[in-house]
């Protein structure tokens, strides 16, 4: 196919990597997805088809894992032209509100999250730069990236806006800039959808707290963050980078 290329996503059986793995290959680009659930992975690989698939399993906090997993679909497919991270490691003890979070804890959260984002794209820079080719990477932040939390809307459940999480979106975000200042010049481009909140069997209560705050639907089906997404990999945001587009149904404003 003449405009097939070739992409990397990590995370890939997540709640968004699963369909952003899907609309690749709908698109007709090969796929070399990685995760840590072989489970998982199979059952990508059987909805894969005769397309161009290559399901890989990855520690996200090993820079050999990381390092073998780009070589391979290398290998396989030829030079990479992106990837998306939507990986979401997380310790023991995640998630605790915020005057119960144990100092160690939150270290241990922050290095697993932002510290596997901070990897792979060291990692995709490395090959990015020595295989001379272009290369978009597209990091799945989050609107606590850039804003406080509403904590109002969790009032009544048993959820919270995790502190680990908004420094971690955060940085994620900032990184993202300090990677694309430092790699220009290699055609190596990088940056992050920040969605709002996502559909994931969520309290009824919350979903009607949440939606006051929107322009429309409120929380988001994973498939509708996609689009960002599939224009940031694409030759049409070339000259975009180190920015974050937000999709949020105007949770932000």
């Amino acid at each position: 196919m003449q405009n097939e290329k070739a992409f990397v996503v990590i995370g890939a059986c997540g709640l968004i990597g699963r369909p952003i793995t899907h609309r690749l290959l709908e698109a007709g680009h090969a796929v070399a997805a990685l995760d840590i659930d072989e489970t998982s992975l199979s059952k990508l690989a059987a909805d894969a088809g005769q397309r161009r698939f290559l399901g890989t399993k990855v520690d996200a906090s090993d820079k050999s894992s990381i390092q073998q997993a780009l070589n391979a679909a290398d290998a396989q497919f030829g030079p990479l032209d992106g990837a998306v991270n939507c990986t979401y490691p997380r310790g023991r003890n995640y998630g605790r509100h915020l005057l119960e979070i144990e100092h160690e804890d939150f270290t241990n959260n922050v290095s697993l999250h932002l510290g596997a984002y901070f990897l792979f794209m060291q990692q995709c820079a490395v090959y990015a730069k020595r295989s001379g080719s272009g290369f978009s990477l597209v990091n799945l932040s989050s609107v606590y990236g850039s804003i406080a939390p509403r904590f109002e809307i969790y009032e009544g459940t048993s959820m919270t806006m995790p502190a680990e999480y908004a420094a971690i979106k955060a940085g994620l975000q900032h990184l993202s800039r300090y990677v694309a200042a430092y790699m220009k010049g290699t055609r190596f481009r990088v940056n992050c959808v920040a969605p709002g909140g996502i559909l994931d069997r969520q309290p009824e209560s919350f979903l009607s707290k949440y939606k006051q705050h929107c322009t429309d639907k409120g929380m988001l089906d994973p498939g509708e963050v996609l689009g960002a997404v599939m224009f940031l990999r694409s030759e049409e945001s070339r000259y975009v980078n180190g920015q974050v587009l937000t999709v949020d149904d105007g949770f932000t404003l």
